[in-house]
C-alpha cells in the first residue's frame, strides 16, 4: 500500500487531461472549504446539465489563504459527498474542475483588478463569513487591497465600470452566501457607502444601480471539510494526490431571491439540485430557522438530560427519536406558512441528515447560547402554536422546561456542558437555589430579557412548567414526560 502512494500522480490538467479552461463567468470570493463544497459543486452541475460553460475565479479574502495550494492542483480538487437517503446511505466522489485560476490580491492586487476585465464576467458570489460583510472606515480607495470584502468589491465594480467606459451590459450578478439575513441588501448598502465616501461618482453609482443586481440568499449544507482523521480512507479511493480533499454531505438547499430574468441566467432548473429561485426568501429562511435549527434546539437539553451524546443518538433512541419527530411534525410545521407537503419533505430531509453516520455531531457544540436561540428558533412556534389552537403544545412546553432544568449545571450527579454568557449563568444559577418549582419558573420566564417578553403571561405556561421540571427531577426525562402528557 505504501508504494502504492508514492506512486499516486500529481493532481494536475495535464495528467488528468482537463487543459481546455472555462471562460470566466464567475468570481468568487473565498476560497475554503464551504465554497468549494458548495458553490464549485453546485456550477459544476450546471456546466454538466445546461452547457453553462462558466469557469470560476477565486479571490482570496484574507492575507493568508488556500489560493497557493489551489493553484500548485490548477484549481482542482475532490468532493465527497456523503448522508443518508430515504434510509440508505448514499457516497459520491466528484471532481470538480470549474476554477480556472486562484488570486491573492495581497500578493498581486493588479491581478485582482484585471479581473474586472474579463469579458464573459457575469457573476460575483462570496461567503467571507459571517463577519465578512461589514463597513471598515479605515478602507480607503487607495489600498492595494482594502481589508473589507465590500471594500475590494467596490474597487473591482469601480474598475469594470472604467474599464467598459459604462457599458450598461457589463453590469454583474451579485449573489453573497454569508449567513446573515437580507445578506445582499447589506452588502449592498455599504458598498454604496464606499462609493459616497471614496467620491467615485454619481456615473458609477447609476452605472451599477441601474445594470447590476443584488439577490438575497440562504445556504444549508454540512461540510466537515479535510477529513484529516480518515485522510488515507479517502486518498485510497483516489489514484491521484489531492491535499485539498473536502467532505460534505449529500443535502445541498440554495435559495435565492430573484425573478425570471435570474432564473434564465442561472437554468438550475436544469439540473437535479435543489436551488430555488424566488421572489422572497424569507419563509424558506422561517422554514429552516424553525425545523433545523429549531429541532436541535428543542431537543438539545431533553436529549442530554436523557443521557444522549450526539444528534444521531438522539433520533436513533426509541424514546427521544419520538419525541423530537412528533415536536417537528405535529408541533412546529403546524405554525409554518408553506405548503405542509412541502414542508413535511423537508423535514424527512432534516432526519436524514441527523441520522448521517458520517458526521458526529454532539450535543454539547449545540448548547452554545442556547437560551438566545431558544427565543429565536423555538420560542416562535411554540407561542404561534398556543395562538393557532388555545392551547399548550406538549412537547414544545416540555422541551421548554428542560432547557430551564439544563441551566441549573448537573443532572444525576453529572455535570452539564453550559455554554452561554457569564450573566445569564450566574442569574439562572441564583434562581435555582430556590427549592420551589413555581417560583423559579415564575422567575425564568418573567425575564424579558432572555424572551422579549413576560411569558407568564401565557396562559397555563408557569403551572405547565412548574409540574415539567418537578417530573423531570422526579422521575427522570421518560417517565416524566409520560405524566406530563396526562395533563397537558
Amino acid at each position: 500500500m505504501p508504494e502504492l502512494k508514492e506512486n499516486k500522480k500529481a493532481l494536475n490538467r495535464i495528467n488528468l487531461g482537463l487543459e481546455k479552461k472555462l471562460p470566466i463567468k464567475i468570481v468568487q470570493f473565498g476560497e475554503g472549504n464551504f465554497l468549494r463544497a458548495f458553490i464549485g459543486y453546485a456550477f459544476q452541475e450546471l456546466n454538466k446539465s445546461a452547457d453553462f460553460n462558466a469557469g470560476i475565479a477565486v479571490v482570496q479574502p484574507i492575507d493568508r489563504g488556500l489560493v497557493k495550494m489551489l493553484n500548485d492542483q490548477d484549481g482542482l480538487y475532490t468532493l465527497f459527498m456523503k448522508g443518508v437517503k430515504k434510509g440508505e446511505e448514499i457516497q459520491d466522489i466528484e471532481l470538480i474542475s470549474n476554477i480556472v485560476k486562484g488570486v491573492d490580491p495581497y500578493a498581486n492586487f493588479n491581478e485582482y483588478l484585471s479581473l474586472a476585465k474579463e469579458d464573459a464576467l457575469e457573476f460575483i458570489i462570496s461567503n467571507t463569513t459571517e463577519a465578512g460583510i461589514a463597513y471598515v472606515s479605515s478602507d480607503k480607495p487607495h489600498m492595494q487591497p482594502p481589508t473589507s470584502f465590500p471594500a475590494k468589491l467596490t474597487l473591482l465594480l469601480h474598475e469594470r465600470y472604467k474599464h467598459f467606459n459604462g457599458d450598461a451590459s457589463k453590469g454583474l450578478t451579485i449573489i453573497p452566501c454569508e449567513l446573515i439575513n437580507y445578506n445582499s441588501d447589506t452588502l449592498k448598502e455599504i458598498i454604496l457607502n464606499y462609493i459616497s465616501d471614496w467620491n467615485l461618482g454619481d456615473d458609477f453609482k447609476t452605472w451599477l444601480l441601474e445594470n447590476s443586481t443584488f439577490h438575497n440568499t440562504l445556504v444549508d449544507r454540512i461540510v466537515p471539510g479535510y477529513p484529516k482523521d480518515e485522510i488515507e480512507t479517502y486518498n485510497a479511493k483516489l489514484d491521484y494526490k489531492d491535499n485539498l480533499i473536502v467532505a460534505a454531505e449529500s443535502f445541498l438547499l440554495w435559495v435565492i431571491e430573484g425573478g425570471d430574468d435570474l432564473k434564465a441566467k442561472l437554468p438550475f432548473s436544469k439540473t437535479n439540485l435543489d436551488v430555488k429561485i424566488v421572489d422572497d426568501m424569507q419563509p424558506f429562511r422561517t422554514r429552516k430557522v424553525r425545523i433545523l435549527n429549531g429541532a436541535h434546539t428543542a431537543i438539545l437539553s431533553l436529549s442530554l438530560l436523557y443521557g444522549n451524546k450526539t444528534v444521531k443518538e438522539t433520533v436513533d433512541n426509541e424514546f427521544t427519536g419520538k419525541f423530537i419527530k412528533e415536536t417537528v411534525f405535529n408541533e412546529i410545521i403546524d405554525t409554518l406558512e408553506l405548503d405542509k407537503d412541502e414542508l413535511n419533505s423537508f423535514a424527512d430531509e432534516i432526519f436524514d441528515r441527523f441520522r448521517n453516520p458520517f458526521i458526529i455531531h454532539n450535543l454539547s457544540s449545540l448548547a452554545l447560547n442556547a437560551i438566545s436561540k431558544f427565543t429565536v428558533r423555538v420560542l416562535p412556534s411554540l407561542l404561534e402554536y398556543v395562538d393557532i389552537h388555545k392551547k399548550l403544545p406538549t412537547h414544545l412546553t416540555f422541551a421548554f422546561a428542560a432547557l430551564i432544568r439544563f441551566y441549573k449545571g448537573t443532572y444525576n450527579g453529572e455535570e452539564l456542558p453550559i455554554n452561554d454568557s457569564e450573566d445569564i449563568v450566574k442569574n439562572l444559577t441564583k434562581i435555582w437555589e430556590s427549592n420551589n418549582y413555581n417560583t423559579i419558573a415564575k422567575a425564568v420566564l418573567s425575564n424579558q430579557e432572555y424572551w422579549g417578553e413576560d411569558l407568564t403571561k401565557v396562559e397555563n405556561l408557569t403551572e405547565a412548567i412548574t409540574l415539567a421540571l418537578a417530573e423531570i427531577d422526579t422521575n427522570g426525562v421518560e417517565v416524566g414526560f409520560e405524566n406530563f402528557c396526562k395533563k397537558y
